[in-house]
């Protein structure tokens, strides 16, 4: 008899199993680029990419790694309930446990974990919560994806914990409060960030050639490398629109050290244009705008500007992609560290270039 209800024992293990698999899986959203791995761990890849989860009573605690080729320190951000809390370090080397204080009444919390540091700077793994978790849905919202470099990484814009002549380069980093980010939030539409301090078109801040891991050879890597080990991203994001801010660093001098060849405007625009082809590929029902930079002055200004027409000149007979659009921002003076735009400037970008972007996707 016992051996005839062992398979049906079984069934039902298994059967359970799945059960509380499937649950779980309800329990987190992740956003952004994130390499989700079993038990619900998460690797937080991009600029904001984020895991977030409800859950009841006073107690909460999350643990979390930085991981890298070499060890070093990383940044998150907690936002509870709606309200942000602060940014916080992730030190090196063994997990990192993080109580969150409770101060609210509510019956039930969220919690948002956004990764303050970009894909370069390393990793942040979640690696689970100790609070007593309920389940969590995602609203349909309207899609942004913002593809770009340092500034639309945050880079710079914050020396809340560290002033910007110390410490690192990372330290400075804050991608909460980067403009895409700010003005999504202020929009109400989910947002992608896929963004690389020094990235270019055709070449990076300080380095040109054919090994040079520009933009269009790390896009369709989920870890924004150029390395075939890594997995490739799925495009499962699918946005409304795709915002595209590069040109900073192929206008840039570089170090000034490290020889540089003056820009080249057929380059710029042939790797533009293929690039574009390939977000077709992976997007073909998505809005484009193209912008400038508010880093870019002068003479400068007036050749980027004059690429982006020749750019989007190229598309103008496309009829089976929507037109794509140009977005200038206003020139600015930065005032954060390392000549970027600190928060208080990203916040400005944002109000500009949200009205923009809320007006486009009311009439979409």
């Amino acid at each position: 008899m016992f051996i005839k209800k062992k398979p049906l024992l079984i069934l039902f293990l298994l059967i359970s199993v799945m059960s509380i698999s499937q649950t779980k899986e309800r329990n987190f959203l992740y956003a952004g680029r994130v390499d989700v791995l079993e038990d619900n761990k998460a690797v937080l890849i991009g600029t904001a990419a984020s895991v977030s989860f409800n859950f009841t009573g006073n107690e909460c605690t999350v643990s979390l790694q930085s991981i890298d080729s070499w060890e070093h320190h990383n940044y998150v951000v907690f936002e509870l309930d709606g309200k942000y809390i602060r940014k916080y370090t992730v030190q090196k080397g063994v997990p990192q446990s993080f109580p969150i204080k409770i101060t609210s009444a509510k019956k039930v919390h969220n919690l948002k974990i956004y990764k303050g540091t970009e894909a370069s700077m390393g990793n942040v793994v979640f690696l689970g919560t100790t609070a007593k978790l309920t389940s969590i849905t995602s609203k349909k919202k309207k899609k942004i994806e913002f593809i770009g470099d340092s500034i639309t990484s945050g880079a710079a814009n914050d020396p809340s914990e560290i002033p910007c002549e110390q410490g690192e380069y990372f330290d400075h980093h804050n991608g909460f409060y980067a403009y895409g980010p700010i003005l999504s939030r202020n929009i109400g539409v989910d947002y992608l960030l896929s963004s690389v301090s020094g990235i270019g078109i055709y070449r990076n801040w300080n380095d040109e050639g054919p090994e040079v891991p520009i933009m269009p050879a790390v896009y369709e890597n989920l870890y924004l490398k150029k390395d075939s080990s890594k997995p490739k991203y799925d495009f499962a994001f699918q946005p409304d629109i795709i915002s595209i801010a590069i040109g900073t660093n192929d206008f840039s001098n570089g170090d000034s050290k490290k020889e540089r060849l003056p820009f080249n405007p057929e380059k710029y625009v042939a790797n533009y244009i293929n690039f574009i082809k390939m977000l077709y590929q992976h997007n073909p029902n998505a809005q484009l705008v193209l912008t400038n930079s508010p880093m870019v002055s002068g003479e400068k200004a007036v050749i980027f500007e004059d690429c982006l027409n020749k750019i989007k000149a190229e598309f103008d007979a496309d009829k089976s992609h929507k037109p794509i659009l140009i977005f200038k921002f206003k020139p600015m003076t930065p005032s954060g560290c390392s000549g970027h735009p600190n928060i208080e400037e990203h916040k400005i970008m944002a109000a500009e270039y949200g009205s923009f972007l809320k007006k486009l996707l009311n009439e979409k």
